[in-house]
């Protein structure tokens, strides 16, 4: 007679790990049994002997099969951590980045007015707009998208969290109302659109629009900083992120549209991973680095 499998946590998650071919197997394995079980993730390791049910041992099966398949932790759960936020994400917006925090942490290190006016470009799930007004309340906060299901998502973020960020559909500054700002800021895609990334890892599961920006991967760089200063004050910021071995194009950018106080700025890995200019602003104090 054929034993009954095991159905408790550890043999499931030690099982699940095994097939998971990613850097965190056994993270990936803890997350998405805790999403079926609705048990924390610390009880696993406590009470590893738990048995689970067969329906929640099943269903389990079915998230571990597309993790090993290659689908996103974060589309299976519908949700990822970003800040101090749990947001909710789907395959139409790219999954929001722990290293794109240093993103929220340079902006929120600015010197804007206690009223800021700040636009967030590709919003995407929300993330870094949301970020940005959940520390500042007092600011005034717009993000925008081009794709309706990622207007949607951000719109519908910004409501569960009870943030007040103005969420509308512009292909970049296309279809915005006129305004200007304090502060704009942008995680746009910037991947050359031959990169070999793209075919690996998680990056095969999300759309392509949000990656992929030309032979380089500076097209919508380079129409950002071309269109920021009309839609800046004087002394407004631009802060854009982009790849790491493209610090020194991006740099070019700026100062050649003319930004001042040009700097580069690294992500938690110490790589190359954003810049930061002032519009409107120059004098023998201004530095370019």
């Amino acid at each position: 007679m054929t034993s009954k499998p095991s159905l408790t946590c550890e043999a499931l998650l030690t099982e699940a790990s095994a097939r998971i071919g990613s850097d965190s197997p056994r993270l990936d394995a803890e997350l998405l049994l805790s999403h079926i079980t609705g048990l924390s993730r610390t009880s696993f390791r406590a009470w590893p002997e738990r048995e689970v049910t067969e329906s929640q041992a099943e269903a389990f099966e079915r998230l571990v099969a597309e993790r090993v398949a290659g689908t996103p932790v974060a589309y299976l759960l519908g949700e990822q951590a970003f800040w101090s936020l749990a947001l909710k994400v789907s395959a139409a917006t790219l999954i929001p980045r722990p290293d794109t925090e240093c993103l929220v942490e340079t902006a929120l290190g600015l010197p804007l007015p206690e009223r800021a006016s700040v636009l967030d470009l590709g919003t995407g799930t929300g993330a870094i707009a949301l970020a940005l007004a959940s520390e500042h309340p007092g600011w005034r906060v717009t993000a925008c998208d081009a794709v309706d299901e990622a207007v949607a998502l951000a719109r519908e973020n910004a409501a569960s969290l009870g943030l007040p960020v103005s969420v509308v559909k512009s292909s970049w500054f296309s279809q915005l109302e006129t305004a200007r700002f304090d502060l704009i800021v942008s995680n746009p895609p910037y991947i050359p659109d031959n990169d070999h990334h793209l075919a690996e890892g998680d990056v095969r599961f999300e759309p392509a629009s949000a990656l992929v920006s030309g032979r380089d991967g500076l097209d919508d760089l380079r129409l950002i900083v071309e269109q920021a200063p009309d839609w800046l004050v004087e002394g407004g910021w631009l802060l854009v992120e982009h790849g790491f071995d493209q610090a020194e194009p991006v740099a070019l950018l700026f100062r050649d549209r003319g930004f001042a106080n040009v700097q580069g700025l690294q992500d938690y890995g110490g790589r190359d991973r954003m810049t930061l200019g002032q519009w409107g602003q120059s004098g023998p104090g201004n530095r370019s680095v």
